[in-house]
């Protein structure tokens, strides 16, 4: 018997059984990509910690040129030059080399709960015999979210940064990815004394080739005022959080 391909059965049926086969599909090739995708993550969070550490591809005469260790090297470059990871969780630091994939979006999240006590991943390298702290950072720019590393020296100075951003404006905002940007924070100072100021992106900052390293400032980028605002944010909120560990440090 032939089947009336006109009733509204058919239709419902096909778009049923369509559905669940695109849908099979769909889950097998996730199932499949997992893994891939989870080393992918990996291997980006590694760059970006070795970049915050000066560690990276960057052709020396385009100062525009902004170029991670490749995929193919990067684990064994971080492994070569990470020699510590630690979580600090209620003021102790515990040594552990699984800190890399702490998620700190997800860590803000159930700090929400005052009984939560919040784990902070620190990163401790070795570069050029120079041991350099390397702190995540996570916040709000104009339409989504900004984050990065910042690698600093056990008195709290800036030896690097890596920032990137999930949508904001192109030549605007998006510009803090720019090595013109990045480069500026090199140096730059987060305690007066004893006390944490961190570094603020300053509209109007009278030292706009970035001599100035006691200022506890950085030239913004013309019209990118509320993503500059965000950076500064998440700088001192996300850094402060690690002080009283470098106190210790310094003791």
């Amino acid at each position: 018997m032939a089947i009336n391909r006109d009733k509204n059965s058919y239709t419902i049926i096909f778009a049923i059984i369509m559905v669940l086969v695109v849908g099979s599909m769909l889950a097998g090739f996730a199932s499949v990509l997992k893994p891939r995708i989870k080393a992918n993550e990996r291997f980006e969070k590694q760059q970006n910690i070795l970049y915050a550490m000066g560690i990276n591809d960057n052709d020396p005469e385009n100062k525009n040129d902004v170029t991670f260790i490749s995929t193919e090297i990067v684990e064994a470059e971080f492994t070569k030059y990470v020699t510590k990871q630690y979580v600090i969780e209620d003021g102790k630091a515990t040594e552990n080399n699984q800190a890399y994939l702490i998620d700190i979006k997800k860590e803000a999240t159930k700090a929400k709960d005052p009984n939560y006590n919040r784990k902070l991943p620190l990163f401790v390298g070795e570069k050029n015999g120079e041991k350099l702290y390397v702190v995540p950072v996570r916040g709000k720019g104009l339409w989504d979210a900004i984050w990065g590393f910042v690698a600093v020296d056990n008195m709290m100075t800036i030896q690097g940064v890596y920032f990137d951003h999930k949508g904001e404006t192109p030549g605007l905002g998006a510009e803090i990815k720019k090595r013109f940007f990045m480069d500026d924070f090199i140096g730059e100072e987060m305690l007066d004394g004893t006390v944490f100021k961190g570094v603020k992106v300053a509209k109007g900052n009278n030292d706009p080739v970035n001599t100035e390293k006691t200022d506890y400032e950085v030239d913004a980028i013309a019209g990118a005022t509320i993503t500059g605002d965000g950076v500064s944010a998440m700088l001192k909120k996300d850094i402060k959080m690690y002080v009283s560990y470098f106190r210790t440090l310094n003791n």
